[in-house]
Parts: C-alpha cells; sequence; structure tokens
C-alpha cells in the first residue's frame, strides 16, 4: 500500500479511535440497568447498528461535499468542532439507561448518531472521497474502540495530551478539506507555499487557542 492511501487510512483509524471514546460512555450508560447476561447483546447489536448508520451516513457525506462550497464549509466547521473537542465539557449526561434490551439498543444508536456527526464529517474529509478507506478503517478501529474504550478513556484521563493530538488531526483534516473545494482550489493551485503550510498554521493556531482557552478557564494541562 502506498503513502497516498496509507496517510488517509492512518486518519481515519486515528479519528474513530480519537472521537470513539464518547462511543464508550453511551454504551456503559445506556446498558447499565440491563441485567449483565442482556449487556454483551446490548452492547453487540447497539454497536454493529450504529456502525452501519455511520457508514450511510458518512456515505451520504461523501457525496454531499461533492456540492459547490460545501467541501468549505464543512471543514470550517470542523475547525470549529476540533475546538469544541479541546474546550468542551462532558457531552453524555442527557444519555438516560435503558430498562429493556429494545430500549438500551436504540438509545446506544441514536445517541451515537447525534454524537456521531464529527465523527463521520472528519471521515469524509479524511477519505478523500473514497469509500473504502473509510470501511476498512471502521474494520481497524471498532473493534479498538468497544473492547478497548476503558483502555482509550483511562489514557485520555491520564494523557489529556492526547485529546490536542486529536483536536490536531481534526483541524490538519478541515484543512485539506477546504483546500479540496474545487473553489477554493482553482485560486490556490499556483500557489505552493499555501498548499504545504495552510494545514500546518491551522493545525497549531487550533491547538493554541484550545490551550489558551483552557488555561483562561483552568483546564489546560
Amino acid at each position: 500500500m502506498n503513502w497516498d492511501l496509507l496517510e488517509p487510512l492512518l486518519i481515519i483509524i486515528s479519528i474513530d479511535i480519537i472521537l470513539g471514546g464518547d462511543n464508550a460512555v453511551v454504551i456503559a450508560l445506556a446498558s447499565r440497568n440491563l441485567p449483565p447476561e442482556q449487556r454483551n447483546k446490548a452492547i453487540m447489536f447497539g454497536t454493529g447498528l450504529a456502525i452501519a448508520a455511520r457508514v450511510l451516513l458518512t456515505m451520504a457525506a461523501l457525496y454531499l461535499l461533492q456540492i459547490p462550497f460545501l467541501q468549505l464549509i464543512g471543514g470550517l466547521l470542523l475547525f470549529y468542532i476540533a475546538m469544541k473537542l479541546l474546550t468542551d465539557t462532558e457531552e453524555t449526561d442527557h444519555i438516560t439507561a435503558g430498562d429493556s434490551l429494545a430500549a438500551a439498543i436504540k438509545t446506544i444508536v441514536f445517541a451515537d448518531i447525534v454524537m456521531g456527526f464529527d465523527n463521520v464529517l472528519a471521515i469524509a474529509g479524511a477519505s478523500h472521497n473514497n469509500i473504502i478507506l473509510v470501511m476498512i478503517g471502521l474494520l481497524f478501529s471498532v473493534p479498538i474502540i468497544v473492547w478497548g474504550s476503558k483502555i482509550i478513556l483511562a489514557f485520555m484521563d491520564k494523557f489529556p495530551l492526547l485529546i490536542y493530538f486529536g483536536a490536531g488531526i481534526l483541524a490538519y483534516t478541515a484543512a485539506e478539506m477546504v483546500m479540496e473545494d474545487r473553489y477554493i482550489f482553482q485560486y490556490i493551485e499556483n500557489y505552493p507555499f499555501i498548499q504545504q503550510w495552510f494545514a500546518v498554521v491551522m493545525v497549531i493556531t487550533v491547538i493554541t487557542l484550545g490551550y489558551f482557552s483552557n488555561k483562561k478557564k483552568g483546564t489546560a494541562v
């Protein structure tokens, strides 16, 4: 596999893992009231349906990003999501536990779709319209998220710098989305300096703004 395919694949897997921490929280909260023998079923069915929904949403996003200026808008929105990842507090307070297997599965799928918008948008931008890369990325990352979710969350709690790393990946992907918009590219295609450094500058900008925002709130690492 050449680097042109390996780079976006590694980015997709990294995005899935970094943004997949919330999935673990959703699964735990939604299934906490179930008997132990039903929890595994809720995890398997809920995660499976959530993955299917995410693939469909990503395919839709790949199509929509071909519309003029949506690549630009998507990139700008992803910059916002990267900042939100750095500065937001816990987003799962509204997740309620299901009293039945069906209710837990429904909660897992619905919450994953709502909370997974950033994931879908980031993967669509990183895949460069290659749905095969999306599928391979999911195959690699989903088992890691589901079975290693507690480890991932523990590492993020112990090493908060991982969150900055994740935000940097999102910012890099967002910058590429902006530059790849057909209406933006025609203005920068003759300026290789911009193409080489725009993503780097945006990564540094997002991480710096996020750091100082957290420092102002007293939560910077």
